[in-house]
């Protein structure tokens, strides 16, 4: 009574059950390590946020790398901002999805290097060709407070460095790139300020990352791994449900008979 399954219908069937299992195993691992990731990132955010602030210089130097384990670590900084070299990052949101720009002012240290700092949010001009109205950077010497950044490039943010942007306006935020354009010394990766704020709320400050949120991989997670179990139980139901109804077609086959002949008149 099972010799349906070897039908080219039931070969295909089966054959497409025995993929489907392994493929949505693996995709709820997938989704169970994305899981694990962004638990690691909220704490990473959490501990470095709460961690007592150092100055910039002990993390990062020129041409430095920032690691990942100093992402969103509070640094301070004191120096004087140099507004001469001051650029803005094009196509950026605020905290409520707007579209401007990021205003970065080099800070030149004591030491004449310098470190760049994301200064916070402004809408864009009108005209995107023209500079954006930019509050002015204080001046004289000032100590910044801010969350440490890795420089963006377009292979991690998937942002493409496009030339022959207007004046004093860029893509990513990024040391090197500075350095180049201003000709300063810069240390590696940039600040994004915290303190103090701004006067009248702009440029607006970039607000605290979100680190409680943890999404809802592990419930899509959870769900793949039910789709799994659901494949062989769903199989073998079509298969007894497949045999129940050969047998019973085999019953009324054989129940049909062939009539008797009637009695032959006397």
């Amino acid at each position: 009574m099972y010799r349906f399954l070897l039908s080219r219908q039931w070969v295909i069937l089966t054959l497409v059950a025995l993929v489907l299992v392994p493929t949505m195993i693996e995709l709820g691992f997938w989704q169970f390590h994305r899981h694990e990731r962004r638990v690691a990132q909220n704490a990473l955010i959490a501990d470095n946020l709460k961690a007592a602030p150092l100055p910039v210089e002990k993390l990062t130097s020129p041409g430095h790398t920032v690691p990942r384990a100093d992402y969103w670590r509070t640094v301070t900084a004191t120096g004087t901002f140099d507004t001469t070299h001051e650029v803005v990052v094009r196509r950026r949101t605020n905290a409520d999805d707007q579209q401007g720009y990021m205003v970065l002012t080099p800070l030149v240290l004591k030491d004449g290097r310098a470190v760049v700092v994301n200064r916070g949010w402004v809408p864009a001009a009108p005209d995107q060709k023209a500079y954006p109205a930019v509050p002015p950077a204080p001046k004289g010497a000032v100590t910044v407070t801010g969350r440490l950044k890795a420089d963006e490039t377009t292979g991690a943010s998937g942002i493409k460095d496009l030339r022959g942007l207007p004046d004093r306006q860029v893509m990513l935020i990024n040391s090197a790139q500075q350095a180049e354009l201003t000709g300063l010394t810069v240390l590696g990766g940039y600040v994004e300020q915290t303190a103090p704020g701004s006067p009248g709320g702009s440029p607006e400050l970039v607000p605290e990352p979100d680190h409680d949120s943890i999404g809802a991989h592990m419930a899509y997670a959870v769900q793949w791994w039910l789709f799994t179990a659901g494949v062989p139980v769903g199989w073998v139901i079509l298969v007894r449900r497949e045999k129940r109804d050969q047998e019973a077609a085999a019953r009324t086959d054989g129940g049909a008979g062939t009539p008797e002949p009637e009695p032959a008149a006397a």
